[in-house]
């Protein structure tokens, strides 16, 4: 199943009738508040240094930027999806918005790292209300006929974030320094608030997914064996990125204007790897999975023996880029399969679990470059990828099999 399948599934309902235009406005709106959030949320990748040196922390120190977000989300997303279950999700978005630009300004004006810290929290807490709340809305937003159409613009902000976000923040911080990088999103983050109220309509819950259905979900062998891959892909993944730029600093040697280019070559990747996960998922998730993280421990074990030079560095963070643009699909398509009688459900989880690995990830990571060096965590990487590819191998049919309603 695609990720547009699966958001247009979690919300069936059609449209108000209200002119298109003002509808794709409406979508608009809510894709561009997400790639302010996934950038917002990963934008430390690429100013990780810069940051570091302003509060003299290290780079490890200076990962909690990315452990933070993914803790609060994870807790988030469930909590605000039953906390919220009566209040407009128009509402919800734009209140949500202003968080976020809060968030940004905190990060503008911060004299010491325990106020970019408290940044990053309120950042964590609107990834996962955002998530839980946004994916679903594209069919009450367009006629019912252009829902799927609408839902692929909304989810095209994730790898866009990566593409376009984070390398355009990079240059930013390079350019004028990283508060002006924050400067940036805090003023696309207001646009975004003013398009949605102007373009969104009332959007009163129409469901609601409650604690008790999460944990019957948690409760099937499905359920358990996805945790347990997106984990390990997740904790590869992030465990690793989050320490690129210092490792593109330290071993390649790539000045900021380079490792601005690797980033946009990695994002570019992303996307390419994205809609052929999307294309091959529904009838092969194992395999896909299984290969994507097998190119991805390829990437990472061989950096530090071939990205000592710039090209190798540029074709492996391309592969790299590739296989990480295959694992939320395959992540979210394996929690759905589990229980598709509950595609909210499922959905909420994948955000938890996802984010919650992230957090672990960078600071497993973080604590493995203080102690050692950014080409230890990249092996230590590829090292967890292949365990989850064993995991997985190891029990491929139970992506194929639903779980049965209790």
């Amino acid at each position: 199943m695609s990720a547009v399948t699966t958001a247009t599934a979690m919300n069936g309902s059609a449209a108000p009738p209200r002119p298109p235009v003002i509808g794709w406005l409406a979508v608009i709106s809510v894709m561009m508040g997400i790639f302010c959030i996934v950038t917002t949320e990963i934008l430390p990748i690429g100013l990780l240094t810069p940051i570091g040196d302003t509060f003299g922390i290290s780079d490890g120190t200076a990962g909690l930027m990315m452990t933070v977000p993914g803790l609060l989300a994870a807790v988030a997303a469930p909590t605000v999806t039953v906390a919220t279950r009566r209040i407009d999700r128009r509402f919800m978005l734009c209140v949500l918005m202003l968080v976020l630009a809060l968030a940004d300004l905190l990060a503008v004006v911060a004299p010491a790292y325990w106020v970019m810290m408290i940044s990053r929290v309120l950042v964590g807490l609107v990834i996962g209300a955002f998530w839980s709340i946004g994916v679903g809305l594209a069919p009450r937003l367009v006629p019912e006929g252009q829902a799927g159409r609408a839902t692929a613009v909304i989810f095209s902000a994730v790898p866009l974030g990566s593409v376009l976000g984070v390398p355009a923040g990079t240059f930013v911080g390079n350019l004028a320094g990283w508060r002006a990088a924050f400067v940036a999103l805090g003023i696309l983050t207001l646009l975004v608030f003013i398009a949605l109220v102007v373009s969104a309509p009332p959007l009163p819950p129409q469901s609601v997914t409650r604690l008790t259905v999460l944990r019957t979900m948690l409760g099937t062998a499905q359920v358990r064996v996805g945790l347990a891959v997106t984990f390990l892909i997740v904790l590869a993944h992030f465990g690793t990125y989050t320490y690129v730029t210092p490792f593109l600093e330290n071993v390649t040697h790539a000045d900021p204007g380079l490792i601005t280019a690797f980033l946009l070559t990695f994002g570019a990747a992303g996307i390419v790897g994205n809609f052929i996960a999307g294309a091959l998922v529904r009838r092969a998730l194992p395999a896909t999975f299984t290969t994507a993280a097998g190119l991805l421990a390829t990437a990472t074990l061989l950096l530090p023996v071939l990205g000592t030079e710039k090209p190798g560095a540029m074709v492996l963070l391309a592969v790299w880029g590739l296989a990480y643009g295959a694992v939320p699909v395959c992540s979210q398509t394996w929690f759905l399969l589990s229980a598709p009688h509950a595609p909210e459900a499922a959905s909420v989880l994948f955000t938890s679990s996802f984010q919650a690995t992230i957090s672990v990830g960078a600071l497993a990571g973080g604590a493995v470059v203080d102690s050692t060096s950014t080409s230890t965590v990249m092996v230590l990487g590829g090292l967890a990828a292949i365990v989850m590819m064993a995991v997985a191998r190891a029990s491929a049919g139970a992506a194929a099999r639903p779980c049965r309603r209790r």
